[in-house]
This record gives structure tokens, C-alpha cells and sequence, in this order.
């Protein structure tokens, strides 16, 4: 069974096209939750109209998919709280010249 530390490493594996930036480090994982081979996952978009979003998604099952010892993930996309640029991890804000 995989722990949220390897599901967050997984995660990291994502980036956000337009800004290159993990999803993790955008910060746009809101929980995990592993029960047995199922992980569900609530997470954001930086806005609902994220024309990458579709994109993002598609990485996040199948990058989930692909670990060991799991057979169902279940992405749920939440708009609250809405995502800022105060959710972005200090390498993050580096990355993007924020101070």
C-alpha cells in the first residue's frame, strides 16, 4: 500500500504547463486519503477556466495509476478555498521571481 509521502513524490512528477511549476509546489493538492489500493485525491485548479486543466487531470490519474499496489483513484476537484499565489511553495516563488 503506497503512503502520502511516495503519493506526493508521485505528484511532483506534474507540472503545470503554463507555469512549469509541480502541482504540488503550486500548491493545488488540497488532501490525500489511502484506504487499501484506492487514493483519493481533492485537489484545485489555479481557476476553473484553467484551459490546462483537462491536461493536469489526465497526468494526475495516470501518474496515481501507475504506482504500486494501486487499482482505483478517485480525483475530486474542489473550488474552495480558491486558489491564490500565497498557496505556491517558497521554491515556487523563487522559481517565478516572487518575493
Amino acid at each position: 500500500m503506497p503512503d502520502q509521502e511516495a503519493v506526493y513524490d508521485v505528484l511532483k512528477q506534474v507540472y503545470d504547463p503554463e507555469v512549469g511549476i509541480n502541482i504540488v509546489d503550486m500548491g493545488l493538492i488540497y488532501g490525500v486519503e489511502i484506504e487499501g489500493k484506492k487514493i483519493d485525491l481533492i485537489m484545485t485548479l489555479t481557476s476553473p477556466a484553467c484551459p490546462a486543466g483537462p491536461h493536469i487531470l489526465g497526468q494526475v490519474d495516470d501518474q496515481l495509476k501507475a504506482m504500486e499496489d494501486v487499482e482505483d483513484v478517485d480525483i475530486k476537484v474542489v473550488w474552495t478555498p480558491p486558489w491564490s499565489p500565497d498557496m505556491l511553495s517558497e521554491d515556487a516563488k523563487d522559481q517565478l521571481g516572487i518575493f
